[in-house]
Order: structure tokens, then C-alpha cells, then sequence
């Protein structure tokens, strides 16, 4: 089972299922899938969900289903949580093969729903290099020191000031590439993601049970 592709699809209608209209990251995140997507596809229904709520995001994703006559070729939806009741939503409506859908955050959830042909990919930000780099610019200012400029490889304007940042690259993950990322880092071990219906997509996928973290 696979999401259906949408490269062939003419004029694709997205809905998308932002984040908390609270959130100053649900902006950017909007902001940052809108310079991609542009012009490519056509936004028929967008929300954002109170509280980054799955099951207020599985209501707003019925409610378009209806809108639209389930006719929905992809679904931006701005974390794993949200694309877990979005594709709940969807299976509901009777929608097969499901669109793509994004979401972000590698939750383990997630991570099956990939395995099995359910959500397309989510967005992966390494937690142990967040945290290295969190630990380094912590220890300089624990010795009273100014951090030096090169520790920082990026600006970040707050409505005020440039404040010296480090940012990290996110990954997009699909099932292609889950060896080498949220496996190869150990972020999960297959025996966890790989149990019941799990297993057989990972087992056709090549990955190996015994292959995670010791």
C-alpha cells in the first residue's frame, strides 16, 4: 500500500492543517511550505488547529473532505500529531490509495504510518546534534565568556535585533531514507517501530529488526 504519487496530478489541491494560531513557529513553518509549494499547487482549504490538536485536526480535514468532495491531492500538515488525524479523517471518508502527507517531528507513529504507506514523510531535526550544539554555546556562557561569532552560522531577526543563531539543517524523511537517518542516528530502534503490521513493511523495506541501538 502507497500513497498515490502526485507528479502526474494537474493543478493538485493541497489543504493544509497548520499549527496553533498562538505559535510563532506556525508562521514560519507556513511561511517556509508556501516558498516551495508557490505556485505548484492550488490551496483549497487551509486551518490552523487550536493547540496543535490531532483530533481538532481530523475535524478540520472532514470538514474540507466535505467542502471538497474528497477530490485532495496532498495534505500539508505541520506535525506528526495532526497527520495522524488528518489520515484518520481521510480513511474514515473512504479515500484509497491516501494522498501525500507531510508532517514533521519523526514521532514513532509516525514513523509506521511511513513504513506502511499511510503518511508520506515528516520532517527529522536531530535531537543529539540540537543538543551538542545547545551544549556547547551553554558551557561558554557558564564560564562568563562572550561566545565567539564563529560558534553562530546564521542570523535570526526578532522584530528588534539580528540575534546570532545556530541553525541545523531538518531532514525530509520518506521510507527510502530511514535507514540512514532516524535509524542510522539511533533516534529509533526498529525493534520498537518494526512490532505487528509494522513489521512485514519493514521487513519488505529491508530493514532489519536487530539492526537499532544496543
Amino acid at each position: 500500500k502507497d500513497v498515490q504519487d502526485l507528479k502526474d496530478v494537474q493543478d493538485p489541491r493541497i489543504v493544509m492543517l497548520n499549527g496553533s494560531p498562538l505559535d510563532s513557529n506556525t508562521t514560519q513553518y507556513r511561511e517556509g511550505a508556501m516558498a516551495v509549494l508557490g505556485s505548484r499547487v492550488t490551496i483549497a482549504q487551509s486551518f490552523d488547529v487550536p493547540d496543535w490538536s490531532p483530533d481538532k485536526a481530523q475535524e478540520f480535514m472532514a470538514q474540507a473532505l466535505t467542502a471538497l468532495g474528497n477530490r485532495v491531492d496532498g495534505v500539508y500538515v505541520a506535525n506528526d500529531g495532526m497527520a495522524g488525524g488528518a489520515i484518520a479523517a481521510m480513511k474514515a471518508a473512504g479515500l484509497e490509495p491516501l494522498p501525500p502527507v507531510t508532517g514533521q517531528d519523526a514521532e514513532l507513529a509516525a514513523i509506521q504510518r511511513i513504513l506502511v504507506g499511510e503518511q508520506y514523510m515528516t520532517v527529522y531535526k536531530a535531537i543529539h546534534r540540537e543538543a551538542t550544539a545547545a551544549a556547547d554555546l551553554a558551557y561558554v556562557l557558564w564560564q562568563g565568556r562572550k561566545p565567539e561569532a564563529g560558534l553562530f552560522n546564521s542570523l535570526v531577526d526578532n522584530g528588534r535585533i539580528q540575534v546570532p543563531s545556530i541553525l541545523l539543517q531538518p531532514v525530509g524523511v520518506t521510507r527510502d531514507n530511514l535507514r540512514v537517518t532516524i535509524f542510522a542516528d539511533q533516534f529509533w530502534d526498529p525493534a520498537e517501530v518494526c512490532v505487528g503490521e509494522v513489521a512485514a513493511a519493514c521487513r519488505r523495506t529491508g530493514i532489519d529488526i536487530g539492526e537499532g541501538a544496543p
